[in-house]
């Protein structure tokens, strides 16, 4: 196993610094290069390793989404208003409900099969999202409407949120029949979820501020209790649930809201960590797709992807009524709102590994919106903010 891991390491990250060279997202070469390494093509890794390969996306998974939460300040959710708190789930929603009609027409899925892929496509990526959005506030650019701050934000509960209704339609998926009481587990995933990742928060800002801990312990401190967040989720079966994944982005929300003097070095560390975890988790995703299996269904899988894009912007434009922003202001931020990539390889094999009757197809449409979202969008992110928002003075 020890040498699939090198080879992983090493080739995923050739594959993913090839991929920068020709300016697309370095994810689209590691996920190349898991389908070249994986069981489907060349079949050099271990299948011990590959046993194990959905508990390695999910603790990549966990890195991302702490970091996020660190990241996120409740003072500028507030700034940018109604227009931030919509884009957390109006273009998901818009997103699931197109995929929910339309897959069963072009696959042979049931509706709650059809509602669980949607789950999986319509989270967006903060792997590509966040790091650009970033860059765009620091050079100043659009900040004057608050327009990065607004994606950010949107983007960041964005993927949470559909993450929480995954978990509740794919155990209805793994059932035989409906019960209306279990959809009671969505609001009481996320009130728990917020309630506990805010008491943990506010205990690890207790602990920062009596104990004496170099950043990398506080780090490993946090890992800790996000881990057993993740541990109590699963062990909660039952109508009442509680997203461990939400209370993990509240508790580095709350965090920085009471000690943020302390998230950016922590953050700085998980991002490091990140650097090794997304290797991981895209050459894993990769080594999962049957390549035969993901060209026979990409047409469909594309048509698919495109009439939920165009949801989801018609989402976005819904979501911007009353602003200020110009047309071209608007298009952009649906334009950001595109890319895929984290969350769908987190989660895209999880119904597979379910045993899920259509977990292949799942996981063949969520690689092919990443391949076709995540280095469009990109790229159209990159080109057109210079030109479409106003750069204000520093």
């Amino acid at each position: 196993m020890l040498m699939s891991m090198v080879l992983i390491i090493i080739l995923g990250y050739l594959g993913g610094d090839l991929a920068k060279r020709l300016t697309l997202p370095s994810l689209v070469g590691m996920l190349l290069v898991g389908m070249l390494v994986g069981p489907h093509g060349g079949n050099l890794l271990t299948p011990t390793l590959l046993s194990i390969s959905a508990d390695i996306r999910r603790i990549a998974l966990i890195i991302i989404l702490l970091r996020a939460g660190l990241n996120l300040n409740v003072q500028q959710l507030k700034q940018v208003g109604r227009p931030a708190l919509l884009m957390c789930f109006l273009p998901a929603l818009f997103e699931i409900l197109a995929i929910t009609l339309i897959a069963p027409h072009l696959f042979s899925v049931s509706s709650v099969d059809a509602l669980l892929l949607g789950t999986v496509i319509a989270a967006v990526s903060p792997a590509v999202i966040v790091p650009r959005m970033v860059n765009l506030m620091e050079e100043g650019r659009g900040t004057n409407k608050q327009i990065p701050q607004m994606i950010l934000v949107g983007a960041s509960v964005d993927d949470v949120f559909v993450i929480v209704i995954f978990s509740t339609v794919s155990q209805l998926a793994m059932g035989n029949h409906f019960e209306a009481t279990q959809l009671l587990g969505i609001p009481s995933a996320i009130l728990f979820g917020v309630l506990a990742g805010m008491l943990l928060g506010k205990l690890m800002q207790w602990v920062l501020k009596h104990w004496s801990l170099s950043h990398f312990e506080k780090v490993i401190l946090l890992l800790v209790l996000s881990f057993c967040l993740v541990s109590l989720e699963d062990a909660m079966t039952g109508v009442i649930k509680c997203s461990g994944l939400l209370a993990i982005m509240t508790m580095g929300m709350t965090l920085n809201y009471y000690s943020a003097e302390v998230v950016k070095p922590l953050s700085n560390q998980l991002g490091q960590l990140w650097r090794l975890g997304e290797i991981f988790l895209f050459v894993l995703v990769g080594a999962s797709i049957n390549i035969q299996y993901a060209i026979l269904s990409s047409s469909a899988a594309i048509i698919l992807i495109v009439s939920a894009i165009v949801f989801r912007i018609v989402a976005v434009f819904i979501a911007q009524l009353g602003t200020s922003l110009t047309l071209k202001e608007k298009l952009f931020t649906a334009i950001a709102y595109l890319p895929k990539a984290t969350v769908q390889a987190a989660i895209g094999g999880i119904p597979l590994a379910m045993g899920i009757q259509s977990g292949e197809l799942i996981l063949t449409v969520a690689v092919v919106s990443i391949l076709i979202t995540a280095p469009i969008g990109a790229w159209l992110i990159d080109f057109l903010a210079p030109k479409w928002l106003t750069q204000s003075e520093k």
